[in-house]
C-alpha cells in the first residue's frame, strides 16, 4: 500500500460519484491542462473549512480548470459569491465551461489576469471570508498579505504547495517556490493580525501541505 492508495480508499469511501467534478477533470485533461490541481480529499477539505466559516465571499487566486472552485462554491449558501483569478485565457475558458456544467455560474465570477494586478480592484469587494492561494508560487507572500488586506475578523486564508517534499526546512534551497515558502512563513509569522499554521499532507500529490491562518483582526 502507498499514499496513493489511502487516497483512493478515502475517496471510494466517503465521496459518492459526482458528475460535475468527474467531468471537470475529464474536461481539463482533455483541454492539455496540467494535472496539478488538488485531490478529491484536499477539496473536500477545503469545502467543509468553508462551511465551517460560514464564507458567504470566497476569493480564489488560480483557477486551472475550476476543480477547487467547484469544490470552494458548493459551500456558498443562496446568495453567495466566489471570486477566482485565472492568468491563462485558455484556463479561464475550461474552467468557466465547468463551473457552468456544474450548475455554478450564477455564484462563480472568473477574471483574467495577472493577479497581483486583478487584485487591487477587488478591494471595493472586500472584505471575503474565505481565501484559497494555489497560483504561482513565488508571488505567495505577496498574494497572502494582499489576502489579509481584503479579510475581516474571522476571514480563513488557506495557501496550497507550501512543503514542496520536505524542501521548506533547506534553507539553502535554489529552487524560487521553496525560497517563496519560507519567505512566506516568515510574513504569516510576522503578521501580528493572523493565527497561523501549516500542516504537512501526504497523498496522490505526494510529499506537500497547506499554509492556513485565521485573520484576528
Amino acid at each position: 500500500m502507498n499514499f496513493s492508495d489511502v487516497d483512493d480508499y478515502i475517496t471510494a469511501t466517503l465521496f459518492p460519484p459526482d458528475d460535475a467534478l468527474d467531468s471537470a477533470l475529464k474536461a481539463s485533461d482533455a483541454a492539455g491542462l496540467p494535472s496539478i490541481q488538488v485531490s478529491a480529499p484536499q477539496g473536500k477539505m477545503l469545502h467543509i473549512l468553508a462551511l465551517m466559516n460560514g464564507s458567504r465571499k470566497i476569493l480564489e487566486i488560480g483557477t486551472l480548470g475550476g476543480y477547487s472552485t467547484i469544490w470552494l462554491a458548493r459551500a456558498l449558501p443562496e446568495g453567495g459569491r466566489l471570486v477566482t483569478l485565472e492568468y491563462d485565457p485558455h484556463h479561464a475558458a475550461v474552467a468557466r465551461a465547468n463551473i457552468e456544467r456544474a450548475g455554478l455560474a450564477d455564484k462563480v465570477e472568473v477574471r483574467v489576469g495577472a493577479a497581483l494586478e486583478t487584485l487591487p480592484s477587488l478591494a471595493a469587494e472586500a472584505p471575503f471570508d474565505f481565501f484559497f492561494i494555489d497560483a504561482d508560487k513565488p508571488n505567495n507572500p505577496e498574494y497572502f498579505r494582499r489576502a489579509v488586506a481584503l479579510s475581516r475578523p474571522g476571514s480563513v486564508i488557506v495557501v496550497d504547495n507550501v512543503v514542496r517534499d520536505g524542501a521548506l526546512a533547506d534553507a539553502q534551497h535554489s529552487d524560487e517556490r521553496v525560497q517563496a515558502s519560507r519567505r512566506l512563513h516568515e510574513v504569516m509569522a510576522a503578521e501580528p493580525r493572523v493565527t497561523a499554521t501549516t500542516i504537512q499532507t501526504v497523498g496522490s500529490k505526494g510529499w506537500d501541505g497547506f499554509a492556513m491562518a485565521r485573520v484576528n483582526r
